[in-house]
């Protein structure tokens, strides 16, 4: 029988972002009590807590959320935990070394999910500025794998968050990053992956509810 563990941050009003990001707001709109149902009005970034990168978030030519291949979305997908039963130390910088030790795994089409241990930083400031780094030489490398998804339990692959995005997202490689995922300790070496974007027309992310099933 197959069981659904959450790797998904809930949205709350206030959460912490980065500083640059709009606010999230989470508030009520329409009440029972006053209309006879419940409404809630939401404002909050493309990039809000567990959430998918597309390639126009940083290529002003870039492939948007919308045009993405669901199928990149959806599949089979192997763990890489860096840190089994504990976790990495702030700033730990995570090289091609590491990546390579499971180069198997880096097949052109795989979808691949790192484990830190960062997550327990959530709702700290902390989690945005000592989380473990990728190295651009591990970008590059991870580039040149042709995987289709790369996700992770850090608010962003790396400190050098521009070059590494645009290595990661540049045109003829495309890799999906998935950001902020959380719970990764629960799952298998291999799992089903689920995290599906908002149908966000023309945009350069989105916010998922990403899941993953345990056969």
């Amino acid at each position: 029988m197959s069981r659904i563990v959450d790797l998904s941050f809930p949205l709350e009003d206030g959460q912490l972002n980065f500083p640059l990001d709009p606010k999230i707001s989470v508030s009520v709109f329409h009440s029972v009590a006053k209309i006879g149902y419940n409404l809630a009005q939401l404002s909050l970034s493309t990039h809000q807590g567990t959430h998918v990168d597309a390639p126009y978030h940083f290529f002003a030519d870039g492939r948007t959320i919308d045009l993405v291949d669901l199928n990149r979305f959806y599949g089979r997908a192997a763990l890489i935990d860096f840190a089994p039963n504990r976790y990495l130390a702030p700033q730990t910088l995570l090289t091609v070394e590491m990546f390579q030790a499971h180069e198997a795994l880096f097949e052109p089409g795989a979808r691949i999910i790192y484990r830190t241990g960062w997550d327990r930083m959530f709702g700290k400031p902390e989690y945005f500025t000592h989380f473990p780094t990728m190295t651009m030489e591990a970008s590059r490398w991870i580039a040149s794998r042709e995987i289709s998804l790369l996700g992770m339990d850090t608010p962003t692959p790396s400190s050098d968050w521009l070059e590494c995005h645009q290595i990661l997202l540049a045109r003829g490689t495309e890799i999906v990053i998935v950001e902020g995922l959380t719970r990764l300790e629960l799952l298998p070496s291999r799992f089903t992956f689920i995290g599906f974007p908002l149908n966000i027309k023309g945009q350069d992310g989105s916010p998922i509810r990403a899941v993953g099933i345990l056969e």
